[in-house]
């Protein structure tokens, strides 16, 4: 059953986020004085993590496929990637926070966010992102010195997203760029180098991106337009599933030649064709997402901004395949 947010007067009241999931563990479960800042983390909305997670899982995939040489370590990149993901995107969302509360202020969706609606200062909110980007940057020392400078220039990105929004009509790429930066970072921390499969690799993340920060962005396109916050959902309008259909092609076809260029030196002719499953299986989970398109419902909006965690773990189960053939 789609998630409904409860109705205004009662989310307020115990101070949720109106687009969070209803009884999610944060709200359910964490401790009170925590909560706040946990929902400035997006923590009671975890689709975020799962987003900025996979392309760096796709990444170490591709990269043992592409040298046939896993190793112990890849367990630890493995695992601190989940860990890592949880911090900086909590710190990128503190930081999108702070630089968007007084926008956030007048959109229906955001005003109930911990910073527009007083439930933390703007003093607390700083301290608490540099504390999830230390911790961050605790994990991103124990990879190789070419993944750890990787993982430094990506803070360029991080730093300019937000204000993306006001300058383009094209935020979702910026996004896009930040969100999918571990595919190559991840890619280096096993391979110690960056090598081109990774690098189109990361294309096709930023232009799987695009897809569904475009589906994202329709919930708030009037509020958008009365504010003059720029994005695709507003630049395309009733031209978004046109535009959606090429987001998917590129997606399919620039992941495809990142599987073919990682698999060609060393991988079997089997573990090439079960990897190449991988970005067809999700181009077909995308244009499910087109057949259910309704752009002036919201909750289905949502609903689908939601599904892409599952478009974005068909293709790592397939290179898991492949690593196994």
């Amino acid at each position: 059953m789609q998630d409904q947010p409860a109705t205004p007067d009662r989310r307020h009241a115990k101070g949720t986020v109106a687009d969070a999931p209803p009884d999610n563990w944060v709200d359910r479960s964490a401790p009170e004085a925590l909560r706040p800042y946990l929902r400035l983390s997006r923590a009671d909305r975890p689709i975020g993590t799962w987003l900025l997670l996979l392309p760096c899982w796709w990444g170490l995939a591709l990269a043992i496929l592409h040298d046939q040489s896993p190793r112990w370590e890849d367990l630890w990149i493995f695992a601190g990637c989940g860990i890592g993901a949880f911090l900086m995107r909590g710190a990128g969302c503190t930081w999108n926070d702070i630089t968007d509360r007084d926008i956030d202020a007048k959109v229906a969706r955001t005003r109930s966010r911990p910073i527009p609606s007083g439930q933390v200062s703007v003093r607390m909110a700083l301290a608490w992102m540099i504390l999830q980007a230390l911790l961050a940057a605790c994990i991103l020392l124990t990879f190789n010195w070419a993944a750890v400078g990787l993982g430094v220039l990506s803070l360029l990105l991080v730093t300019i997203y937000p204000f993306a929004k006001r300058f383009t009509w094209w935020p979702q790429i910026f996004l896009g760029l930040a969100f999918n930066w571990g595919a190559m970072l991840v890619w280096t921390a096993h391979t110690g180098r960056l090598e081109s499969p990774a690098v189109l690799l990361y294309v096709a993340g930023i232009a799987w991106t695009c897809f569904y920060d475009t589906i994202y962005a329709h919930q708030d396109t009037e509020d958008d337009a009365l504010i003059g916050v720029k994005s695709t959902a507003r630049l395309f309008g009733d031209k978004s599933p046109e535009w959606l259909r090429r987001f998917l092609v590129l997606t399919v076809g620039l992941m495809g030649l990142a599987v073919v260029f990682s698999a060609i030196p060393n991988a079997s002719v089997l573990a090439l064709v079960l990897a190449l499953g991988g970005p067809w299986a999700m181009g077909w989970h995308m244009a499910w997402q087109l057949r259910g398109l309704d752009l002036n419902n919201p909750t289905k909006m949502l609903q689908l901004f939601r599904a892409n965690r599952d478009t974005g773990m068909i293709p790592l189960l397939f290179f898991a395949a492949a690593l196994l053939a």
